[in-house]
């Protein structure tokens, strides 16, 4: 099958941010002591913050405000955002198909975010789009986000490649009946030409 279309998710697959976004999770939830250790943090990978402290507040009956106490975690994040850096075998394959193949950037973050992190790091004009949470109403594992990246392209999703970090958002591609690839498999081969590993 023809691949006419490539999405990718952005954190922990285009620019290396999910330790920065656990120290960030690290002091929000000490500040309002809620429970949330490093395993469950990259197991909820793709999860929106509020999503996740929603879940919280219930599981362990804090009163939260979940959109405010994810602000605060969004401003903590920012401010050690300069720190982020490229994952540059995933990123290779973005460059290699700049200008030749309609991209698009799938992410369960907060808009403004992602565009910030996508520019500091010098990428954003290789996606044709950024889709993130606020555009949709499903988040991952839920296939929305994906459907929509693919639409703003038009691209059919069936003929669209997607890349992801996490096991859930793995799921949200498989769900949106595209080809799946999971970086994660890709990172400790950084000797592969950017041809070899989009293939």
């Amino acid at each position: 099958m023809t691949i006419k279309g490539l999405i990718f998710d952005c954190d922990g697959t285009l620019a290396d941010t999910m330790p920065l976004h656990w120290r960030a999770w690290s002091t929000v939830t000490a500040k309002h002591k809620l429970h949330f250790p490093e395993e469950r943090f990259y197991a909820m990978g793709g999860v929106p913050s509020r999503d996740i402290l929603k879940l919280l507040r219930v599981e362990q009956g804090l009163n939260i405000d979940p959109l405010a106490v994810a602000k605060e975690k969004e401003e903590e994040y920012i401010r050690i955002m300069h720190e982020v850096t490229l994952i540059d075998e995933v990123v290779a394959i973005a460059r290699e198909h700049h200008g030749k193949i309609p991209m698009a950037v799938a992410s369960g973050g907060n808009q403004t975010i992602i565009c910030r992190v996508l520019e500091q790091l010098g990428i954003r004009q290789f996606f044709n789009a950024v889709v993130t949470s606020e555009m949709v109403v499903n988040q991952k594992p839920a296939p929305d986000i994906f459907l929509e990246a693919a639409r703003r392209l038009g691209v059919d999703p069936r003929f669209c490649r997607a890349y992801e970090d996490t096991d859930i958002g793995m799921i949200a591609i498989r769900s949106a009946g595209m080809e799946a690839v999971d970086v994660r498999t890709m990172r400790c081969h950084t000797k592969l030409s950017p041809a070899a590993l989009s293939r």
